[in-house]
């Protein structure tokens, strides 16, 4: 039943990656990117990697996706997306390449797969380490301050008077 899900969020990753480079409306991408972060987090949860899903959930889709779209509402002019450019064919070039390349070394490569989840739970154990007795509790609320001052800070310099 996983490994239905798990292709299932792999084609719908896919799609909403191409989503945000195809999209001309740049807030429609970057709304298109949140959710390809969002799928990826499904994808951490159907290989057992919890831990994972939860950072990729608070990192990306709560600090950088948020920090993206005020970026982007604070520009002027977002409904006209990236203009065309003579590097389009030497990018679409560089890309077929890269994907030939990284297919060839996944096809090549011989995966060891265990049909096993861990045994130990990484969840709870991390969270202790990180934010029990002896943890880093402080630093972390010491750098979400900070980073909530930096994004009020650029909102309040970029308003027009």
């Amino acid at each position: 039943m996983l490994d239905i899900v798990f292709w299932i969020l792999a084609i719908v990753a896919v799609a909403t990656a191409l989503g945000v480079v195809l999209l001309k409306n740049v807030f429609r991408a970057a709304i298109s990117l949140i959710f390809l972060f969002l799928i990826v987090a499904g994808i951490y949860i159907t290989l057992h990697a919890d831990f994972l899903a939860f950072v990729q959930i608070l990192v990306y889709v709560g600090a950088i996706g948020i920090l993206v779209i005020v970026g982007i509402m604070l520009t002027h002019d977002i409904t006209h997306g990236n203009p065309s450019s003579r590097f389009r064919l030497p990018a679409i070039i560089v890309c077929v390449l890269l994907f030939c390349t990284l297919t060839f070394s996944i096809v090549n490569t011989p995966w060891m797969i265990s049909d096993l989840p861990p045994n130990e739970p990484t969840t709870a154990f991390l969270g202790e380490k990180l934010f029990g007795t002896g943890g880093f509790m402080l630093p972390v609320e010491i750098i979400a301050v900070l980073l909530l001052t930096a994004v009020l800070g650029a909102i309040v310099l970029m308003r027009e008077k």
